[in-house]
C-alpha cells in the first residue's frame, strides 16, 4: 500500500463459510493480523487433516506484520496460528502475538508440539491497550463459550476498528462478568470507524440462552439416567466441561476425560483457575471397568462427527477404551456446526446400532450457542454506532442477512461491506470502496505438509475411498509392441473381482489396446499407458457404473 491515508482490510477466512477467520489490517505498510483459525475438512476431502486460509499475500511480508491478535482460543480462531508462524519464517522471525492468558496458553500449547517455541506470545487484560508501529490493539472483554474471549480494537490514524470476535451478551455468564457494555458504549460516543462482526446466529431470532441455564438441564437428564452417561461437546467448551464436573459431583460419579484435545484443554484450564476439578473425580479410561456403571461421566470429542475423535471411534466399535454398549447413554451437548450434520447424523445412528440411547438439544436444552441472536447483534450495533460495517464469520447468506439486520437499525446500505475472503475493503478520506481482489482461496493439511493439495489428488483419493484400486499390467514386445503375455490384474477394495465376465472383458480390452497401439506404431510407454487407463476406466463405466482408480503398468520385454 502507498497511499498511508489509505487503510486496508483483507478478509482471508471467514467469508462465505463458518470458519478458518483470519483477517488483515494495514495502514502505511505496516500489517496487524486478527486471528488464524482452522476448518475440519469434508467428507469429500479424502486424507485432508485441517483446512486453512491462503494465507500467501502475507509470506513475502513477515516483516510489515507488527503483531499477530488472537480473540479467543477456539480452533477456528487459533488453530491455524503454527502454520502460519512456519510460513512466516519460523519462531525467530514471527511477529509478536497477543491474546487474553488462556487463549495464549492454548497457542504456547500449539506451538509446543509443532517445536515452535521461541515464538514470542504475550498475554495481556482486558481493558488494557498495546501499541505496536502505528497501531493501538485494546482487548474488551467479552463473553463466549469459553473464559477469555475479547472484542479487539484496532486503533489507526485513519479512526478505530473494532472486531467482535465471537461473543454473545450473556447477562449471567458461568464464568466472570457480563461483556463490558460501558466500553461499547464508548466507541459509539468517540466514532467507529468500522464493526467487524461476527454473523454465525443472524438467522435466529430473540435473544441466545445463558450458559447458566443449561448446568440445571444436564444434572436434571442425568438425574434420570441409571448407566454409563458419556457426554460429547466442544473440546474447548470449558464451561460446559464445569457444567458437567458440577453434576458429576452432585450425583456422586467419577468423570473420565477422552481424547487428546479435552485432556489438554482441561488441563490447562485448571492451571488457569479457570476450572474447578476435586481431587480424586477425574479417573484414567482403564478404570472404567472397576466402576459400576451409574458412578461414571465420561466426557468426550466428537460432538462434530469428527472423523478420528474419541466419540466416532467409539460409535464405529473401533476405540481401544471405551465401547458402547446396551444402557449407555451418549449426551450430545452440543449443535452441528453448518456442513457437519450428515458426520453427527451417521455417528449418532450407529450410536443407536451398539445400543446406546442418545439424548440431544433437541430433546432438551442441554446446549447454549455461544454466539449472539439477533437481539444481541442488534444490541452490539446500537452501542458502537459505527460508521461502516462488515459481517465476518458466516456463509453468504448470513452475512447478507447482517446487512439487513445493520441497515434496518440506520447504516446505509452504502456503507455495510459483503466482501468475500480476498476481497479487501479500502478507507480514506473519501470514504471506504471494495480494492482490488487478491489470491484467495486454502491450503491443506496433509500429513506434515501445508499447501494446495491438487484437485486431481482430492478425485483419486474419494476414487479410491470409494470404488478402489485397479492395477491392469502388461507385457509387450520391446520390438513390435504387441502382448506377449496375459494381462495381470491386481485389484484392493472393489467390489466386483470375483466377476469373471467383467475380468475376461478387461484382459480382452488390455490386448485390444496394446494391438491398436503397436497398429499406430505408438512405442512411448506412458502414451500406451495412458491409452490403457482411458480404455479400461471406459470400459469398468459403462459395465458397472463404477469408478476405481485405475493404475495401468507396461513393461516392455
Amino acid at each position: 500500500m502507498t497511499n498511508s491515508a489509505t487503510l486496508r482490510v483483507l478478509p482471508l477466512g471467514g467469508l462465505g463459510e463458518i470458519g478458518k477467520n483470519m483477517t488483515a489490517v494495514e495502514y502505511d505498510g505496516k500489517i496487524v493480523v486478527i486471528d488464524a483459525g482452522v476448518r475440519f475438512p469434508t467428507a469429500e476431502q479424502v486424507g485432508i487433516d485441517l483446512v486453512l486460509p491462503d494465507f500467501s499475500v502475507l509470506k513475502d511480508r513477515a516483516d510489515d506484520i507488527e503483531a499477530i491478535v488472537i480473540t479467543h482460543g477456539h480452533e477456528d480462531h487459533l488453530g491455524g496460528l503454527p502454520y502460519v508462524i512456519k510460513q512466516l519464517g519460523g519462531a525467530r522471525k514471527a511477529p509478536k502475538i497477543y491474546g487474553l492468558p488462556l487463549t495464549m496458553a492454548m497457542g504456547r500449547s500449539k506451538l509446543d508440539e509443532h517445536r515452535l517455541r521461541e515464538a514470542e506470545l504475550t498475554d495481556v487484560k482486558p481493558g488494557q491497550t498495546v501499541k505496536t508501529g502505528l497501531f493501538e490493539l485494546e482487548f474488551i472483554h467479552a463473553t463466549h463459550s469459553i473464559p477469555d474471549a475479547c472484542n479487539v480494537a484496532v486503533k489507526t490514524p485513519l479512526g478505530t476498528l473494532l472486531f467482535t470476535g465471537d461473543y454473545k451478551f450473556d447477562q449471567t455468564p458461568v464464568d466472570g462478568g457480563p461483556a463490558d457494555f460501558l466500553r461499547l458504549a464508548r466507541f459509539g460516543e468517540e466514532g467507529l470507524l468500522m464493526l467487524l462482526g461476527d454473523s454465525t446466529n443472524v438467522d435466529r431470532p430473540g435473544w441466545s440462552p445463558s450458559e447458566a441455564l443449561v448446568g440445571p438441564e444436564l444434572l436434571r437428564v442425568f438425574g434420570g439416567l441409571r448407566g454409563r452417561i458419556i457426554v460429547t461437546s466442544f473440546a474447548s467448551n470449558l464451561h460446559r466441561v464445569q457444567q458437567v464436573i458440577d453434576a458429576a459431583i452432585e450425583l456422586n460419579r467419577k468423570v473420565c476425560l477422552l481424547g487428546r484435545s479435552m485432556r489438554k484443554n482441561v488441563n490447562i484450564a485448571k492451571s488457569l483457575g479457570h476450572l474447578d476439578v476435586p481431587d480424586g473425580l477425574i479417573v484414567q479410561p482403564r478404570e472404567l471397568e472397576h466402576l459400576p456403571d451409574h458412578r461414571v461421566i465420561v466426557m468426550s470429542t466428537g460432538s462434530q462427527g469428527e472423523p478420528l475423535s474419541a466419540l466416532r471411534r467409539m460409535a464405529f466399535r473401533d476405540h481401544p477404551q471405551v465401547r458402547i454398549r446396551p444402557g449407555d447413554t451418549v449426551v450430545f451437548s452440543a449443535t452441528p456446526i453448518p456442513g457437519n450434520e450428515r458426520a453427527v447424523n451417521e455417528t449418532i445412528d450407529k450410536l443407536y446400532q451398539a445400543g446406546a440411547e442418545v439424548v440431544t438439544h433437541k430433546d432438551a436444552p442441554i446446549h447454549a450457542s455461544g454466539h449472539g441472536y439477533q437481539e444481541e447483534m442488534k444490541l452490539m450495533l446500537n452501542l458502537t454506532r459505527p460508521k461502516y460495517v462488515v459481517p465476518l464469520h458466516g456463509d453468504f447468506h448470513r452475512l447478507e442477512l447482517h446487512k439487513r439486520l445493520a441497515v434496518k437499525l440506520g447504516i446505509p446500505a452504502d456503507n455495510v461491506f459483503c466482501a468475500e475472503n480476498g476481497l479487501p475493503i479500502e478507507v480514506d478520506a473519501k470514504g471506504a470502496r471494495f480494492g482490488k481482489p487478491v489470491p484467495s482461496g486454502v491450503m491443506y493439511v496433509d500429513g506434515t505438509d501445508i499447501g494446495a493439495t491438487a484437485d486431481a489428488a482430492l478425485r483419486d483419493r474419494r476414487s479410491l475411498s470409494a470404488d478402489g484400486l485397479f492395477v491392469v499390467v502388461a507385457t509387450i514386445g520391446d520390438d513390435d509392441g504387441k502382448s506377449v503375455a496375459e494381462p495381470e490384474l491386481l485389484f484392493r477394495g472393489v467390489p466386483f473381482e470375483h466377476d469373471e465376465a467383467f475380468l475376461k472383458a478387461v484382459r480382452d480390452q488390455v490386448d485390444a489396446s496394446v494391438e491398436r497401439a503397436a497398429a499406430d506404431e505408438i512405442h512411448d510407454l506412458d502414451e500406451i499407458q495412458r491409452i490403457l487407463h482411458d480404455d479400461i476406466a471406459q470400459l469398468t463405466w459403462e459395465k458397472l457404473k463404477r469408478r476405481p482408480v485405475v493404475l495401468p503398468v507396461v513393461v516392455a520385454v
